[in-house]
C-alpha cells in the first residue's frame, strides 16, 4: 500500500492545495491519513480510483 503526499497529490489531480482541502471538507475527495504528528498522506489507490471516477471532460470539436 503506497501512500502519496500533498505534492504527488496534487500532480496527479492537476488541483492544487487549497482545492484539494475545499474538496475533503465537503466529503468530496479521499480523506486523508496521518503519518506523524506533522505530516499526512493519501492512500495511493483511493486517489486513483477518485481519478477513475471524475467526470470525463468533453475534448473541443466534439458534440
Amino acid at each position: 500500500m503506497k501512500i502519496l503526499r500533498l505534492p504527488d497529490v496534487s500532480e496527479m489531480t492537476g488541483l492544487s492545495r487549497s482545492s484539494i482541502f475545499r474538496l475533503i471538507e465537503t466529503g468530496q475527495f479521499p480523506e486523508s491519513v496521518r503519518l506523524t504528528q506533522r505530516a499526512i498522506g493519501w492512500h495511493a489507490e483511493d486517489v486513483r480510483s477518485w481519478i477513475e471516477k471524475r467526470p470525463h471532460a468533453q475534448k473541443k470539436g466534439e458534440d
